[in-house]
């Protein structure tokens, strides 16, 4: 399984291939492929002047399922690390099941022709996986991923039960575009301007989503390392998973913050219809007026060299304390420089706080900290030996005892 084929190459597949070829002793051989060689080129000569590794690059259309297993067979991976579209996931997990190879990604699928996204397309390959013996983990990034990994930590080390839970995430950073996103356009906008979703269950209860407009119900708070930013409630897909891992759970929430200036700029691209994803007739041509935006947009890995101050990603969660002393809340963060970020990988800190997760849940797969065969989430694996690996390669955390719950 250590050898490993990449497939995507936008910020957070540079910062993983980075952190792959930083570790050889887990990852000694790393292959790159994605619809445009040139960017996997780029990013291989940046590996070889940081690391001094080679990165063999390849051009593929990860849609195209029988030649993505060729690719596989060609280059003998034994996992795939999908660093793609999420509209790509469930090709690339067909490719992997016919070549016999494990995979892992970190973000769920989304079909193009609607913005909606949950696990059920995924966690439907379970049994074909298990049949075959292979490993499939799922959305191991930050947010899903190391917010998963931190609401299980919680649990083991700190709660008994979970009754509510929040995870906030700010990004800080000042890149200095009059508007621009912190990782593909396309995606971005899809998730932001769909309707809020939160969990909700009453005790005794089976539960339910809760839906809202988008970009409606908003809080602020004061982040550290960045200061008081107003969160927006959205639906994230972990929210899905972690109500399904930990069923107690009578509240969780997403809460992502925006500037004054993205959220002007996204107002004014709604209404006048460029964040839409039905077709359009243009010039004798069907155009996506998203995908046109996307284009058109500064490229998320264009951003690192000017991004400037910090991300904070953490989760808050309230419930029963494992020592038996009531009802307890703790905060688990951690806080990403954008110019650290860069100075090690030449990425801004959104795409660096993805492609490390990105690297470690490989690691996991790779070393067999994390085995099984079927499809997983992060919640289901032991979050400890994650956590340490969080520490050690730039992405440290921090946990502390709260007054009480969130007053939001």
């Amino acid at each position: 399984m250590s050898k490993i084929l990449v497939i995507g190459a936008g910020g957070v597949s540079s910062v993983a291939v980075h952190k792959m070829c930083m570790n050889a002793d887990i990852f000694p051989e790393v292959h790159l492929a994605s619809r445009t060689k040139s960017k996997c080129d780029a990013i291989a000569a940046s590996v070889k002047t940081r690391t001094g590794r080679d990165v063999p690059t390849y051009e593929i259309d990860a849609e195209e399922t029988p030649a993505l297993v060729n690719l596989i067979r060609k280059v003998g991976a034994g996992l795939v690390v999908n660093l793609a579209l999420p509209y790509q996931d469930l090709p690339i997990m067909d490719a992997c099941l016919e070549a016999g190879v494990h995979y892992l990604d970190t973000a769920n699928y989304e079909p193009k022709d609607e913005a909606k996204f949950e696990y059920h397309w995924q966690w439907a390959y379970h049994d074909r996986f298990k049949e075959a013996g292979l490993m499939a983990l799922l959305g191991s990034g930050f947010d899903p991923g190391v917010t998963s990994v931190f609401t299980m930590w919680l649990k083991k080390h700190k709660l008994k039960t979970i009754r509510t839970l929040d995870i906030l995430d700010c990004n800080g950073g000042d890149h200095g575009q009059a508007f621009a996103t912190n990782f593909n356009p396309e995606i971005n906008i899809r998730e932001v301007t769909a309707p809020a979703r939160h969990w909700e269950k009453k005790p005794g209860e089976t539960g339910d989503w809760v839906e809202t407009p988008a970009m409606q119900v908003m809080t602020e708070f004061d982040f550290e390392a960045v200061g008081k930013r107003n969160a927006y409630l959205m639906y994230h897909e972990e929210l899905e998973s972690l109500s399904k891992f930990n069923p107690e759970i009578e509240r969780a929430r997403f809460w992502m913050t925006f500037g004054d200036e993205y959220i002007k700029h996204l107002t004014v691209l709604q209404n006048v219809g460029m964040t839409g994803i039905e077709p359009i007739r243009y010039q004798g041509k069907d155009i996506i007026p998203l995908q046109f935006l996307a284009a058109v947009l500064p490229k998320p890995e264009s951003l690192g060299e000017t991004t400037k101050g910090n991300t904070n990603i953490g989760v808050i969660a309230t419930g029963e304390a494992l020592d038996g002393s009531g009802e307890k809340t703790f905060y688990i963060n951690n806080i990403c420089s954008h110019e650290a970020a860069f100075e090690e990988t030449g990425n801004q800190a959104v795409s660096y706080t993805t492609g490390v997760p990105a690297m470690i849940g490989t690691a996991m797969m790779v070393t067999g900290a994390w085995s099984g065969a079927g499809v997983f989430n992060m919640e289901e694996m032991d979050p400890d030996p994650f956590m340490e690996m969080l520490n050690a390669h730039g992405l440290a955390w921090q946990v502390a005892e709260l007054d009480g719950p969130v007053g939001f």
